[in-house]
């Protein structure tokens, strides 16, 4: 152990006066870190707050003594774990052991070429490809993962695009995962990779129509805002990139593409309560681009193109949004938009893609997600029929417009993922590919359940409810519960093999489909943010006592996860409701809200103000403050704590969970393990490659089990 590790973990020290003797060594390491604290005031004009692990902040991931603290913490996980290792190596081997390894993804058409992603046996990474015509076709390999990751511990392809004439390739990745890419270029034709490369920018890129110009998304260096749109022309030095729009309004992310007929380019600029979309005729790139409508608060919108008209999808005078369509010429005047389909209370409009003959549209409700088909006429309109009480349906990848067939995707806690193809001229379904399961998997084993569950306040709050056949919800099982509850996202009952490892084991799987999402419709994400975030951690905690008081579970057999923003929400569960859970995971968990809302360096901050609140306004300050996990850490006995990061994480800062955990430890007068690993090689999505990620996974399942007192 080195002398700076040694002096960081003294405990409860503000300044340790001699290095610790060898014995002292030993018992370090026998025992959990605990982090030196060391006196630091955050103030703000409401207000300061002391805050003793704030030196455990390293912006540049470079100082020894942080390293060193993350490096103890580690091996104490790593100490703790090894009890578990065989158990968490036969979890592994059976997530891994229902993965057909040399499987390939459902090939799509688009300009003359058939593209698909494909697995190699035993290998990390995919391998994208494609035939011209027919799949019969030699196979051309655009980029080879396995090939390309081999001299990083850390390696993704965030994405790529072909050009018009399918001659150039243009990609991004990422080897570090901080989630800035690189770009770079590759002639198709001849195989070679053009000796330069753009660093610095997000993954969201489109070449224009002349096959030569890619416009792209550049970051600002240190908050990673994407801040540029910038034209490259290829061949030409990358710093003489004119820029083509800069965002001016740190509260708003900005993207490019194109539309669906691929006859423009669009610049998305959306912040969380608006939006912006400026147009360019792909054919000229070297024009001005039009802004379609300006932006306002509260107006939100996208776009797409078919024929001679947009096609808008709008929460103008509809709070669950609707669909609208403008002549071309006739975009700046919101007074000349036509309905399409109309605003409902009861249902909320997700998603659009245009035919020439029709138009599918993902919709929203009563917690579910399914497809709607309307040709444009009205003579047809009604949903993709399905036949569980528990599932997800949606628009899956269709690049040509002028099609009679509409592929879409299905899936639900028990049927793997499936892609069809309708055709809404005769009706006639294909199945396309449904995802194999080895390992002897047989849905008929599988409930799935759909539930109400009863909040504080009365709303009812939907829950997915996996469990074997044969189960009876006699007040003796353990429950495994998960939730997210933030930007509108929702967590759909998509199917997922590594679940089946617990539920195997007796372990009912339990979705809490709390406020902060929009699986109710838009109501449903207002109910959950800013000055009503609480709503979302007492929805959780409601759903787990409904649960147990209807015997789907024992009151001491509750387990938790959440990653992200759902570790926020397993992180304030952990303060509220400590007795009701046995266990909580939080996997790169947003803790300090405070601290990290007031600063305007970090990454995304200034996009989030609007999901959060902005502390330098009083009553957000004081509403942050009151849930914030790292500022309501108390003296109680806590559950047992599984914890992850990245260091490299650019969504959640590392020091987040770091100085939750040194808090805790300081804190906790339970006896219940905490335990906290930092990836070191990895960012907000943990390990690149396909099986290394469930490595991770089976240790998580392990702890959780071994808390739930079932050890095989």
């Amino acid at each position: 152990m080195t002398l700076v590790l040694a002096l960081m973990l003294a405990a409860c020290t503000q300044a340790p006066t001699s290095a610790p003797s060898p014995a002292a060594e030993t018992a370090v390491t026998d025992t959990a870190p605990i982090a030196r604290q060391i006196p630091h005031l955050v103030s703000s004009p409401h207000g300061e707050r002391a805050d003793p692990y704030y030196w455990l902040r390293d912006d540049e991931r470079a100082k020894p003594e942080v390293l060193a603290y993350l490096e103890a913490e580690n091996a104490w996980h790593a100490r703790h774990m090894a009890r578990l290792q065989p158990l968490a190596d036969r979890l592994y081997e059976e997530i891994v052991g229902r993965i057909k390894q040399d499987d390939a993804s459902v090939p799509y058409h688009d300009r003359g070429w058939w593209y698909y992603v494909r697995y190699e046996e035993g290998r990390e990474y995919p391998v994208y490809a494609r035939r011209k015509g027919t799949m019969a076709a030699p196979e051309e390999i655009l980029l080879d993962g396995n090939a390309m990751a081999q001299d990083h511990d850390f390696f993704q392809i965030a994405n790529y695009e072909v050009s018009d004439d399918g001659r150039w390739l243009v990609w991004a990745e990422d080897t570090v995962g901080r989630r800035q890419f690189v770009l770079r270029f590759k002639d198709l034709q001849t195989g070679q990779v053009l000796p330069y490369q753009i660093a610095g920018v997000s993954a969201s890129l489109a070449w224009a129509a002349d096959n030569a110009t890619v416009f792209y998304t550049e970051n600002d260096p240190d908050t990673l805002l994407s801040k540029r749109i910038r034209r490259h022309r290829l061949g030409t030095d990358p710093a003489d990139d004119p820029v083509v729009y800069e965002e001016a309004d740190d509260a708003f992310y900005i993207g490019v593409d194109r539309t669906g007929d691929h006859r423009y380019v669009l610049i998305h600029s959306s912040s969380t309560v608006s939006d912006e979309v400026r147009f360019l005729p792909a054919d000229q790139p070297q024009g001005s681009f039009t802004v379609l409508a300006p932006r306002e608060r509260d107006f939100e919108y996208s776009v797409d193109h078919i024929g001679e008209r947009w096609l808008i999808r709008t929460n103008w005078q509809a709070a669950n949004f609707r669909l609208m369509q403008v002549a071309d010429g006739q975009t700046g005047d919101r007074g000349h938009w036509q309905e399409v389909l109309a605003h409902r209370e009861d249902v909320f409009i997700d998603d659009f893609q245009a035919f020439t003959g029709f138009i599918a549209i993902d919709e929203r409700s009563d917690g579910l997600r399914r497809v709607r088909v309307r040709s444009w006429d009205g003579s047809r309109d009604d949903y993709i029929g399905v036949d569980e009480p528990v599932y997800v349906a949606g628009i899956h990848v269709n690049c040509e417009q002028d099609s009679d067939w509409l592929r879409y995707h299905y899936s639900s806690p028990t049927t793997p993922g499936t892609v069809y193809e309708l055709n809404v001229i005769t009706g006639e379904r294909r199945l396309l590919k449904q995802d194999p399961v080895l390992g002897g998997f047989d849905p008929g084993n599988y409930v799935t359940e759909r539930l109400w569950a009863p909040a504080s306040d009365g709303t009812r709050i939907p829950v997915t409810l996996l469990y074997r056949k044969g189960f009876s919800p006699d007040g003796t099982a353990a429950l495994y519960q998960y939730g997210y509850g933030a930007y509108g996202l929702s967590m759909d009952p998509y199917f997922s093999s590594p679940r089946l490892s617990l539920v195997d084991r007796g372990v009912v799987f339990a979705i809490a489909h709390i406020r902060g999402g929009e699986e109710m419709g838009r109501h449903w994400y207002e109910s959950g943010k800013l000055l009503n975030k609480q709503n979302s951690f007492t929805d959780f905690i409601d759903v787990t006592e409904h649960l147990v008081g209807e015997g789907y579970a024992a009151a001491d057999r509750v387990v938790a996860m959440g990653g992200s923003a759902g570790g926020l929400l397993m992180g304030a569960v952990a303060n509220m409701a400590p007795e009701r859970y046995r266990a909580l995971a939080a996997h790169v968990p947003f803790v300090d809200v405070l601290t990290t809302m007031m600063d305007t360096s970090i990454p995304l901050t200034t996009n989030e103000y609007d999901e959060w609140g902005n502390p330098e306004h009083e009553p957000d300050y004081h509403y942050i403050a009151s849930y914030s996990p790292y500022d309501n850490i108390s003296a109680q006995d806590y559950p047992a704590l599984y914890i992850t990061t990245g260091l490299w994480d650019s969504q959640v800062q590392y020091w987040e969970p770091a100085k939750w955990v040194a808090r805790l430890r300081a804190s906790n007068t339970g006896d219940a393990p905490i335990l906290y690993k930092t990836n070191m090689e990895a960012g907000h999505g943990g390990k690149s490659g396909r099986f290394q990620r469930y490595r991770e996974t089976a240790e998580e399942y392990a702890f959780m089990l071994d808390q739930l007192g079932i050890g095989d």
